[in-house]
Order: structure tokens, then sequence, then C-alpha cells
């Protein structure tokens, strides 16, 4: 079939390189070079920088907006049967979803209509979901909201992180699109409505979603920390013997039940890393890493900094919190 695809994440290339492979990718349409890193230089997004190592020659557009002027005409002169997007990061209008002439299909890295939005995948992990998957869907105007064709299910390990949930998510996007695509080509893609009363939306993760509240439990926040794994990472504040505070990026952590104290306080100190007490329970800090600093234990982190446990201060001050 002819195809246009829309993506920008790098979770898209396996799907990606399935089109090229099995259809006919007429065009690619994915989001502006931005800014990134210390120098702020122009980088590409992945699905561009994948289209250019596997088909240099295939029509990209790169549009701000995809209502922005000439976009319409430029899928309009493709003629695609299917447009199929993931992670593109903008909603197509309707007068775009109506140009294909068989079907436009998103393919969203959740069991729909659970975590509906920006990101499903950081979601279902912080949730504590025991199982995700990838929808295949038919594309509506509203937020992931279109009937689904099918679904591939996928059970969420005990230490996953959304970057290896993601990598998973991507592998099986093209199993399932595969079989979508049969399906449309057939004529027999079913539609199944989504039950709205189940829906759940998520939105981007901004800087404020990153900052551990010791005041929840700590499963929540062992969760949490897993779900901004590889970034944007999770971010908590030590509180030094001198009363200055140090924030620190928290990589991996594991859940320690028994402990008890006022949420944030340093329980202890040891080979094992820092056992922050939380709303409920203690978190045992893994892996972390200082603000422009290498990562490291949070043992060699402890032995680095003047750090106290509660009730082994000085007459200054006894408790010696995270915050």
């Amino acid at each position: 079939m002819r195809i246009v695809f829309a993506g920008t994440g790098d979770i898209g290339i396996p799907s990606l390189r399935f089109l090229l492979e099995k259809h006919e990718l007429v065009g690619v349409l994915s989001q502006p070079d931005r800014p990134a890193g210390r120098r702020r230089e122009l980088k590409p997004p992945a699905i561009k920088e994948a289209l250019n190592r596997l088909s240099p020659s295939t029509p990209l557009l790169q549009p701000e907006s995809p209502k922005d002027p000439g976009v319409l005409d430029w899928i309009r002169e493709l003629a695609p049967e299917v447009m199929v997007t993931m992670a593109y990061g903008k909603i197509l209008p309707k007068a775009i979803l109506e140009v294909p002439s068989l079907a436009c299909l998103n393919i969203h890295a959740s069991l729909l209509p659970r975590h509906r939005g920006a990101s499903p995948i950081q979601a279902a992990i912080a949730s504590g979901d025991r199982e995700s998957g990838v929808s295949i869907m038919h594309m509506a105007v509203g937020l992931d909201t279109g009937d689904v064709i099918l679904e591939k299910r996928l059970r969420i390990r005990r230490r996953e992180t959304a970057g290896s949930l993601s990598e998973r998510m991507a592998l099986l996007s093209p199993v399932a699109l595969e079989e979508a695509m049969r399906l449309l080509a057939s004529g027999n893609a079913p539609r199944h409505p989504q039950e709205e009363s189940r829906a759940t939306v998520t939105g981007k993760i901004l800087r404020a979603d990153t900052v551990l509240d010791w005041s929840r439990p700590a499963l929540e926040l062992e969760q949490r920390i897993r779900s901004l794994q590889p970034r944007p990472g999770a971010v908590a504040v030590l509180t030094l013997a001198d009363s200055s505070a140090i924030p620190l990026k928290v990589h991996s952590a594991i859940v320690a039940r028994q402990t008890s104290g006022r949420p944030g306080v340093i329980q202890r100190l040891d080979a094992r890393g820092i056992l922050v007490a939380c709303g409920e329970g203690g978190l045992l800090l893994g892996t972390v890493q200082p603000e422009g600093g290498a990562r490291m234990h949070s043992s060699a982190f402890a032995r680095g900094h003047a750090l106290r446990v509660a009730g082994h201060g000085t007459d200054r001050a006894t408790d010696h919190a995270a915050s």
C-alpha cells in the first residue's frame, strides 16, 4: 500500500523500517530539528535520522504544526492509501485524516482507553500496572479516542523502566501493525469503540513531575523513579550537615517496607546506601547523580558529603532530611 508515516521519537523506528520493507512509503512527516545539549545545537528527531540512514530519497516534511500552510496539499499530492502515526507529538487536523483512501492508523503504546496522551509508558510504570501493550486504532480528531482495531499485550517486568518498556513496545509495534494492515487489505478491519468510562489521560512530563515527594509511600516513589528512567530522571534534594541542600538525580532505589520515621529523614547510611523514610516505608537509594556530576552509588555519595542519620547529629541539628 501507499503509506505516509508521521513520527518523531525513536520508539517509531522499527515501524518505519517495517513500512519501508513491506509497503510503499511515499512520505514521512516529523517535527522540526530542535536545540539540544549544553551547546543547544540543532538536533534532528530520531525518525529523521533513521530515514536518512534507511531511505534518504523518501520525501520528508518537518512543519512546526501539521496545520501549517502547505502540509495538507503535500499529503494530498502523495495520495496515500493509509497514514500511520506513532509518537508524532502533534494532533492531526480532520482535513488530513480525510486524505488517505483507506484509513489513518495510530500506534499507541498502551492498552486503550487506559493512558491516552503523551506519556503512556511512563504512566503505566508509575501507576504500578502489571501489563501494558500496543493498540492499533483508527484515528479520530480527539486525543487517542478512535476505535481500536487490535491490541498486543506485554507483561510489565518487576524492575521495568520506561526505557526498557519503550524498547519492547518499539519491537512489538510492527508486529501489531503488520496484522492491522492485513485486516485493512482484506476489508475486515474491526472497529472496537473505546469505553469512555475507563479512560485515563497522561500529559507531557514536566519538571515538577520529576521531584520526589517524601510524604508519599515508598512503593509509589520507587515506581516513579523507574518511570523516569532513562530520561528525564527523578530528582531529590538532600540536606547536608551544614543545613545546605544539594539536588541529585535518583536513578534507582529499593523499597524498605519496615522503615519508619519522619518522611524525608535519613534513617541509615552504610555500604548498602542512603535509606530515607517515606510517608509509608522507606526508600534505599541506589544509583544517584549530583548536579553536573557523574553517576555513583548512594553509599559513595554519602562518603563524600556531610550527611547525618536521624538522631546522630550535633547540638545544631539532629534530623537531616531529603526533601
